[in-house]
């Protein structure tokens, strides 16, 4: 679980027309969050309601959103334009499931070529001995230890 907000004064949009995105709250610091529409969750508390495992919605080079419904806007009797004090962590899991993800990541630590170079056998074991880590913490070690390796090659 990553924390994404503690205490933090956010203003409800609201853009008419929108459906359920017509009242949302614009989640600051989250552009560069990877992730598809459902597999994101969030959990937290807005002017005090507690909120659980609610979508955050993937957009394109912007900060994610997240819908503040009926429910919650007459929980905490606010509406559009009003200001909310919101805290809020992640909850869902960013473990890579896929090859292109690890070698996305290669590519940002300037190691891929490197990694190319190897054969195709140790490229095969690299990416499945991290996809088969069972926790994002113990991807994230194994990453950081194959770009090591890469990088001192």
């Amino acid at each position: 679980m990553k924390a994404l907000l503690e205490n933090k004064k956010l203003k409800i949009q609201h853009e008419p027309g929108k459906g359920a995105w017509t009242y949302h709250l614009v989640i600051p610091g989250t552009k560069d969050i990877r992730g598809r529409w459902g597999f994101m969750k969030v959990s937290g508390t807005i002017d005090g309601y507690e909120f659980k495992d609610m979508n955050l919605a993937p957009l394109k080079n912007k900060d994610k959103r997240i819908s503040i419904n009926g429910t919650i806007r007459k929980a905490i009797n606010k509406s559009g334009g009003d200001e909310v004090t919101v805290t809020m962590i992640k909850t869902s899991d960013d473990r890579f499931t896929n090859g292109q993800e690890i070698k996305d990541c290669l590519k940002d630590a300037d190691v891929y070529q490197k990694f190319k170079g190897l054969d195709e056998s140790e490229q095969t074991a690299i990416i499945e001995d991290i996809i088969s880590q069972k926790t994002e913490d113990a991807q994230e070690k194994k990453i950081i230890s194959s770009i090591n390796k890469l990088a001192s090659h």
